[in-house]
């Protein structure tokens, strides 16, 4: 047995001394390391949160994204054209603001292929029902500061809001944005009577909608 293997090693040998006095080893070896196939390319992914409170922003982890690449938030029978919201990344945790409504909705990245979108990755995702918190004085003096604290979806475009009782969830009135900061001082009215602290949602699909109300008496 023994001697088998070592007629195999002297005979692999043999053949390397040959090719090498003839000039051709190197070449062998360059044919050789051609062969190795490639390796691939970083590929794109994404990941997210599967499940998030509607109206939240989504962060959304972004690799090896191609240029002109954009996320998008459909629903999971939209074709690729459709979108709610879209968005083109220019870091690579991005965030995109959910929609209001409860639902299930698909995570998209996409890229432009003969003038239309073309989804290159899809992640599923639900939202949940929103909700959210007041914290401020029930009393307060006209013209007076008002420090209010207000927690909820926090979106782009959500406000807490101090306006007259029955307004429509449109209305304005002393507000801030949590988005930039949970906790604000507010003007409290001139006029005295009883206002109501609003949390207003303002998120694709539903649109305004108010998520909690405290009352504030203004003297």
């Amino acid at each position: 047995m023994q001697t088998r293997k070592s007629g195999a090693a002297i005979g692999a040998l043999s053949r390397r001394v040959v090719l090498i006095t003839a000039g051709l080893w190197p070449a062998v070896a360059s044919a050789q390391k051609q062969q190795r196939p490639a390796p691939r390319p970083p590929q794109p992914a994404i990941s997210a949160a599967r499940s998030i409170m509607a109206g939240t922003p989504l962060s959304v982890f972004l690799s090896n994204a191609p240029q002109g690449a954009r996320l998008a938030i459909a629903r999971p029978d939209d074709p690729a054209e459709k979108a709610i919201v879209v968005l083109q990344p220019k870091t690579t945790v991005p965030s995109l603001q959910t929609p209001g409504a409860v639902g299930a909705y698909e995570l998209r990245l996409t890229v432009e292929k003969d003038g239309a979108p073309q989804i290159l990755l899809r992640q599923p995702f639900v939202t949940t029902e929103p909700s959210a918190t007041l914290a401020a004085p029930e009393r307060v003096g006209h013209s007076q500061a008002l420090p209010v604290r207000g927690i909820g979806p926090n979106g782009e475009q959500d406000r807490v809001v101090l306006v007259q009782p029955g307004a429509p969830a449109e209305a304005d009135g002393p507000r801030f944005f949590p988005a930039e900061n949970v906790e604000a001082t507010l003007e409290a009215p001139e006029q005295p009577g009883v206002y109501e602290l609003r949390y207003v949602m303002n998120a694709p699909v539903s649109g305004p909608v108010i998520l909690a109300r405290r009352p504030v008496k203004v003297e």
